[in-house]
């Protein structure tokens, strides 16, 4: 089939099953099937939890002698594998064949639900959570769940009080490192803004006023745009988790002052807006307007 050359009668016909698909030797565990007896015995060990082979570094252990090698890389950081496009090197073929797929744009993982399509498996596999609503991964302290890793590592600095970002212009420390970029953007913007004006950037009154008019404060994160230079300040603390004003009953932070006059009507059971036709009343604008359209109908 492919003129390959064998020094036995055996490797030859357990070589055949590859173009046959025949796999004679089955799991009794997971009745997963196999082409040769060896890759059974070496697929038995995980469910007997054997690893013979340990590192001679750490001394971890492994179920394949393979693994030990390609282990070993993470102590000597060899990395044999360079990709051609940028050369940037990997310990692994397997991370060298990630990566190849970000100049080719290659995404042969397709979701079966919604057919987007991932470069990797476990990309796939983390995004199949968003259908499933699996979250596998719980906080031991509130037990909240999450769909990765990598989302209870940051939630679990909200118990730790670990700050690992910090600015180095203030010293401000954030959880996460978008926070952090947000917050840089703060000191971008005001520099960039202070720049402008000491070098009198612009030739007249009327031209810094239509400037002004227009929207060039601009977010560093989402690129939404903003007339004046407060509002951009008030929509970064929504990407840098900032919450300054707190509610005195319960303690509950809002990004803005007037979200904290709003929230306090929960307690206070306060109701300003009424009806004009019934004299029904709200806690809120948006719930009177809700509530008029039943008139309109």
């Amino acid at each position: 089939m492919c003129k390959k050359v064998f020094t036995s009668k055996g490797y030859l016909k357990v070589h055949s099953r590859l173009h046959t698909g025949e796999k004679p030797f089955a799991c009794a565990f997971c009745k997963k099937t196999f082409p040769a007896k060896s890759k059974l015995e070496v697929h038995l060990r995980r469910h007997r939890g054997e690893k013979p082979f340990a590192c001679v570094v750490c001394n971890k252990a492994f179920t394949i002698k393979a693994d030990v090698a390609t282990h070993l890389r993470t102590h000597t950081k060899e990395k044999p594998f360079s990709c051609d496009v940028c050369s940037k090197e990997f310990s692994h073929r397997s991370g060298l064949k990630k990566h190849s797929r970000i100049h080719t744009k290659q995404k042969p993982f397709e979701c079966h639900v919604c057919k987007k399509g991932f470069s990797t498996k476990g990309n796939l596999k983390v995004h199949l959570r968003l259908h499933t609503g699996e979250k596998p991964y719980s906080c031991h302290v509130c037990k909240k769940g999450f769909s990765t890793k990598g989302n209870l590592k940051v939630h679990l600095r909200l118990h730790t009080g670990e700050k690992p970002f910090s600015c180095n212009m203030c010293s401000k420390a954030y959880t996460q490192k978008m926070q952090l970029e947000a917050h840089l953007s703060l000191h971008a913007k005001e520099k960039s803004l202070a720049f402008n004006i000491s070098n009198k950037a612009f030739s007249s009154k009327s031209s810094y006023k239509t400037l002004k008019g227009g929207k060039q404060f601009s977010c560093l994160i989402c690129k939404k745009a903003f007339s004046v230079k407060a509002k951009l300040k008030t929509h970064l603390r929504r990407h840098a988790g900032e919450k300054p004003f707190a509610c005195v009953i319960c303690n509950k932070a809002f990004t803005l002052k007037t979200y904290v006059k709003t929230h306090l009507r929960t307690h206070t059971r306060e109701k300003p807006f009424s009806c004009d036709l019934c004299n029904k009343v709200f806690s809120y604008k948006s719930s009177l307007n809700t509530h008029v359209r039943v008139h309109t109908r």
